[in-house]
C-alpha cells in the first residue's frame, strides 16, 4: 500500500553514543523520504561523535571508535541533514521521546536552525504500544511476518518502521491513512519542548513542569522573576528547551511594544 501523504515524510533512525539528550552524540543517522507520489529517497551517514562510544554501546549497534574516525562529524553534515528533512513531516520509532529531541540538540549545536512548529510526527512505536504492546522486532514479525536482520543498525530499523507503519495502517480500520491522523495518535502529552520541561495548561498556556514554579506560567515567571530566566540558560537544560524559552520572552516582549 501507499501512504496518503499531503506532504513528504522522512522516517529516520540514529544510533548514539548513549541515550542522554543533552551529551550524547549521533552516529549513524538513517533517513528514508517518502514524497506523496511514492517516491522513496534513501540516505545514510557515520558521524564521527567526537567523543568516545562507550563498548558497551558499540555492542548494541555495532559501531566503534574506528569504524567513525575518518568520518564527518554532525555539524559537517547537518545542513545537508536539514536540506532532506525540511520540506517534510517526521516518523520514527520511539522518535518523540528520543530522536527528534537528540537530532534537534545535534542541529542547534551546529548552528542549523530546527524545530517542529510547520511538521507533524509519527511515533510508529506509539500506535503499537497503544495497540499490541511489543518491540520493534516483534512489530516486525507481528505486522510483516519477518524476521528483523540487522536490528539495532539505523538503516535496517529505519526501512523496518515504515514497513511496520503501512502494515499498521492496512490491520486497524481505526486508523487512518493520514499524515495529521497518524501524528494525533502517536503522539503522547503535548509539551512545548521535547524534554517535557515545558508543558500546557487547559488554557493552552506554557508552564513549567519542574521546580519551585512547577504549574506555574512561563510569561508569568518571566515577567516577576526575570534572573530566572538566566539561571535556565545556564542551567545544564536542552539546547531546544532554552530556545523554546527565548521564543516566549520575545513574544512577550513584542507583546507589550504592540
Amino acid at each position: 500500500m501507499q501512504l496518503n501523504l499531503t506532504k513528504p515524510i522522512c522516517f529516520f533512525d540514529l544510533e548514539t553514543t548513549g541515550v542522554n539528550i543533552t551529551k550524547d552524540r549521533i552516529v549513524e543517522i538513517a533517513i528514508l523520504k517518502v514524497h506523496p507520489n511514492g517516491k522513496e529517497e534513501n540516505k545514510v551517514w557515520l558521524v564521527n561523535p567526537g567523543i568516545p562510544i562507550p563498548k558497551e554501546v558499540t555492542a548494541i549497534h555495532g559501531i566503534s571508535d574506528a569504524d567513525v574516525a575518518d568520518k564527518p562529524l554532525f555539524k559537517e553534515i547537518a545542513k545537508e541533514v536539514y536540506n532532506m528533512i525540511k520540506d517534510s513531516d517526521l516518523g520514527g520509532f520511539n522518535s518523540d521521546r528520543f530522536d527528534i529531541p537528540l537530532l534537534a540538540e545535534e542541529m542547534l549545536r551546529a548552528e542549523v536552525d530546527f524545530d517542529m512548529k510547520n511538521r507533524l510526527s509519527v511515533d510508529v512505536q506509539t500506535i503499537f504500544h497503544k495497540m499490541e504492546q511489543r518491540t520493534l522486532s516483534a512489530a516486525y514479525q507481528f505486522y510483516c511476518n519477518k524476521n528483523l536482520d540487522g536490528a539495532h543498525s539505523a538503516e535496517a530499523d529505519t526501512n523496518a518502521t515504515y514497513e511496520v507503519l503501512k502494515a499498521q495502517i492496512t490491520k486497524y480500520t481505526e486508523i487512518e491513512n493520514d499524515t495529521k491522523f497518524l501524528a494525533e495518535f502517536s503522539t503522547r502529552k503535548q509539551f512545548a519542548d521535547f524534554a517535557g520541561f515545558i508543558g500546557f495548561n487547559k488554557k493552552g498556556e506554557e508552564c513549567f513542569t519542574f521546580g519551585k514554579h512547577k504549574g506555574k506560567t512561563v510569561a508569568d515567571i518571566l515577567e516577576t522573576e526575570p534572573g530566572y530566566f538566566g539561571w535556565l540558560l545556564n542551567a545544564d537544560f536542552p539546547l531546544y528547551t532554552k530556545k523554546v524559552l527565548t521564543a516566549i520572552k520575545l513574544r512577550n516582549f513584542n507583546n507589550k511594544l504592540g
